[in-house]
């Protein structure tokens, strides 16, 4: 991030082109939360909404199954991608038990989040803490230059006090600023990318903007294809006002994807067929 207002979560929120990205997602937001199978079949909803945006994160992550192979499938263990899925799957369902935590205390919720999406995989000594110089990061999709320690330390904390100080900046800013982030410093040695779209979750959810998680913007992510994502990251990367401008309405845009797909979650169960 490059700048220095007293709230610059707020400050990016009048970036151009910024403004009608958030009124986009707002109203896409507001005309899914009112279909009448929300109502009373919110609960399935939800559920479905994890599973598929589970799916999509780990498809970024480089394990794009389709969705009944997710669904059908109970053994997350033996090849990568089977664990990264399974990986993604434990995110999901860790996200909300952590929405109380994040305001308080963000730096120990993504310790949390990468121990749960270690599950094991990695040395005992460098789950849940912030790599240590000289240690190295599997993130094969990102390739931006890897910021030092001292660095991730640094913008760490500045990003944990950013969100414990509180800001009037709009969800979708903060939270594609929060994903935007842990791409860019990539702190742990592993699992970066799915802890960083948990988090953009955990935002959206703990900011009332998506209450009951059934936006997810990890299938919106996944939709709009790997190339995109890592393109419009590195324009985030930039500093830029045009690049942090086009990383938040491409997260605005996967948030709205994320909204048809589980608006034609709720036409499915509203016509029996789910």
């Amino acid at each position: 991030m490059s700048t220095t207002a007293s709230d610059p979560l707020a400050t990016l929120g009048s970036l151009p082109g910024v403004p009608d990205a958030v009124d986009s997602v707002r109203k896409a937001v507001d005309r899914v939360y009112g279909h009448r199978v929300m109502r009373r079949r919110s609960n399935e909803v939800t559920a479905e909404a994890a599973l598929r945006g589970s799916r999509g994160s780990a498809a970024l992550a480089g394990a794009d199954w389709n969705l009944e192979e997710v669904r059908r499938r109970t053994d997350f263990s033996g090849e990568d991608e089977a664990r990264t899925v399974g990986a993604a799957l434990r995110l999901t369902a860790e996200a909300g038990q952590l929405l109380s935590i994040w305001r308080q205390s963000p730096l120990r919720v993504l310790a949390r989040l990468h121990l749960v999406a270690a599950g094991g995989a990695a040395p005992d000594d460098a789950v849940g803490r912030p790599r240590l110089a000289g240690e190295s990061v599997d993130e094969p999709l990102i390739e931006a230059p890897l910021p030092g320690a001292d660095e991730v330390a640094g913008r760490l904390e500045g990003l944990s006090q950013l969100i414990i100080a509180g800001t009037a900046a709009p969800a979708l800013v903060t939270a594609a600023v929060v994903h935007g982030e842990l791409l860019a410093l990539r702190p742990f040695g592993s699992h970066n990318g799915l802890v960083a779209r948990t988090a953009e979750r955990i935002v959206l959810i703990g900011s009332g903007l998506d209450p009951k998680s059934i936006c997810p913007a990890e299938v919106g992510h996944a939709e709009q294809g790997r190339a995109a994502y890592v393109a419009v990251f590195e324009g985030y990367t930039t500093g830029t006002p045009e690049g942090l401008a086009a990383w938040i309405a491409h997260c605005g845009r996967s948030v709205e994807l994320g909204v048809r797909e589980s608006t034609a979650v709720c036409e499915a169960l509203q016509r029996g067929a789910a």
